[in-house]
């Protein structure tokens, strides 16, 4: 089997991994981007991107991630289809790395970045997969304002669907937030912020059976998982804010991570702990989970790998 040595191995296809490209082609590190499965990352399911910096009249998020690729192509960075299957980093400095594509081809690179992101969880309804994009959403912050003035719904107990409800409570007429269990998991101070605002309705002990519409979300079948009632609301927009989970797999017994299986990352760098490996975009970040600072740290980790290919001469 031959091995392809290269100077940099870009994982990951969206902002952050075409970013990194982008800024590694200038710099002359000739980086090569294995798209992963879904090439362009979560932006793909998105259809609308309106608070992305340069575009006053928002784009289409696969028309997005398209021109960031021509983009990245355009100063010579090599797109691929295909999927990092296995990785053995290395803690020599001067070492390459092995990443094994699609399970057959080895690639040694002397610096990777990451930017696999993470992908949200759903509750994995046939009728809630059917309406991604058409109403139903992961993330209130990119699209809650298409649901100005309307009545919505989020789905979540912990902290980010408290501070998700009340981010949609300023810009819909009506939350419903519906909690499986017969409380929050979410902090105290976050419970007082849901509780102080007077359009959150909270139903506890509620589970969806059915997010109800054709083509565009019209209503929720909601059942009492205490009483096994079942009620029917209309609302335009359901948001499920269960939580994300990294893709990260495949890096676990080597990189470090949290609990979570979020990549941890020295100070404001984007080193992780072996020389050469970095990770940019929603892998290493929990917090803002934004296309634009996705983009931000990809800038981040091609520079990083530029730095440290000086530093070892290369």
């Amino acid at each position: 089997m031959s091995i392809e040595k290269i100077k940099t191995l870009i994982i990951g296809s969206g902002p952050a991994g075409y970013t990194a490209a982008i800024y590694a082609s200038r710099a002359d590190l000739r980086p090569v981007v294995y798209t992963g499965m879904e090439p362009g990352g979560q932006l793909t399911t998105t259809t609308e991107v309106d608070n992305f910096p340069g575009y006053p009249n928002g784009i289409d998020g696969p028309q997005m991630m398209n021109e960031l690729k021509q983009q990245a192509e355009r100063f010579g960075t090599d797109v691929r289809i295909g999927e990092a299957t296995k990785v053995n980093f290395t803690k020599e400095s001067e070492g390459y790395h092995e990443i094994t594509i699609n399970n057959e081809k080895i690639i040694h690179a002397k610096t990777v970045i990451i930017s696999t992101g993470a992908s949200a969880k759903y509750l994995g309804l046939e009728s809630e997969q059917r309406l991604i994009g058409g109403g139903v959403s992961a993330c209130a912050v990119c699209d809650g304002f298409f649901y100005k003035n309307q009545e919505v719904a989020i789905v979540g107990g912990g902290d980010t669907a408290a501070e998700e409800a009340t981010y949609l409570s300023n810009i819909c007429s009506k939350v419903t937030m519906l909690v499986r269990k017969d409380h929050m998991r979410a902090s105290k101070a976050m419970q007082h912020r849901v509780n102080s605002r007077e359009n959150i309705e909270l139903k506890y002990n509620s589970e969806v059976k059915e997010v109800l519409g054709e083509n565009v979300v019209e209503g929720l079948k909601i059942i009492n998982n205490k009483t096994n009632e079942i009620e029917e609301i209309s609302i335009t927009g359901f948001f499920v804010a269960i939580g994300h989970k990294p893709n990260t797999d495949i890096f676990k017994g080597q990189l470090e991570m949290d609990e979570t299986g979020y990549i941890l990352t020295e100070g404001k760098s984007t080193k992780t702990n072996y020389p050469g490996v970095f990770a940019s975009g929603d892998v290493q970040d929990k917090e803002y989970r934004q296309a634009v600072t996705a983009a931000g740290t990809g800038c981040m980790a091609a520079l990083d790998a530029e730095r440290y290919l000086a530093t070892i001469g290369h």
